[in-house]
């Protein structure tokens, strides 16, 4: 599968914002846009231009994607299923973004970063239904079960989780069992509590011109 192996924490200096591509490195001084805020480039040092209404608009789906870690082939096609489903086009994509199964084990506290998330699904640390699941994008709904698998319990992986796991904060449509280290969908994700960095109807807009 396609995915984006370069230095992320340009992405964040490209977004002009921290995307929390790292976890809890980007809330540290260690963190490149506490030393470096000028977007990469040798045009960084040059006077700021003011941004044409087609550039703040891709600048929100460039943030979309690099918080998801999605390439754009796939993050189109997310979008036009957003675009076919029933209610607000923006809200669909949130939520469409929030169900991946990378992101959903991100949000129960297993992984400190999207990214570590997506290498657990890919190594097949994770099950749903207590079936092994590997497919970063695949969709979660509510009243699936997410858990690691046994004979990942052993592992390295499992026990950094266990670590830093009472640390996190659990958004309401998910709940989480700490003694299992399982969590359950409890129904689609909240917009209002999602707090992404993009602003969605900027996106469809981006889509629609």
């Amino acid at each position: 599968m396609a995915r984006y192996t370069g230095p992320v924490c340009r992405l964040c200096r490209r977004a002009g914002e921290k995307l929390m591509l790292k976890g809890e490195r980007c809330a540290t001084p260690k963190c490149s846009m506490e030393r470096k805020t000028a977007p990469p480039g040798q045009r960084a040092a040059r006077r700021p231009r003011k941004l044409s209404d087609y550039a703040l608009r891709l600048r929100e789906k460039q943030k979309a994607r690099y918080s998801y870690g999605i390439l754009e082939q796939q993050f189109r096609r997310l979008f036009a299923k957003a675009e076919k489903a029933p209610g607000m086009p923006a809200e669909n994509l949130t939520q469409l973004l929030e169900r991946r199964l990378d992101n959903t084990v991100y949000r129960l506290g297993f992984a400190d970063s999207r990214n570590q998330a997506r290498q657990l699904v890919r190594h097949g640390h994770i099950i749903v239904n207590e079936r092994k699941v590997d497919i970063p994008s695949f969709l979660v709904k509510p009243g699936d079960v997410i858990a690691w698998r046994e004979k990942s319990i052993k592992k390295e992986p499992y026990k950094k989780a266990l670590q830093g796991i009472d640390s996190k904060v659990i958004p309401s449509w998910l709940s989480l069992d700490k003694g299992k280290n399982s969590g359950r969908v409890l129904t689609l994700p909240i917009h209002d509590e999602i707090a992404a960095k993009f602003d969605g109807k900027m996106i469809v807009e981006h889509y629609s011109r």
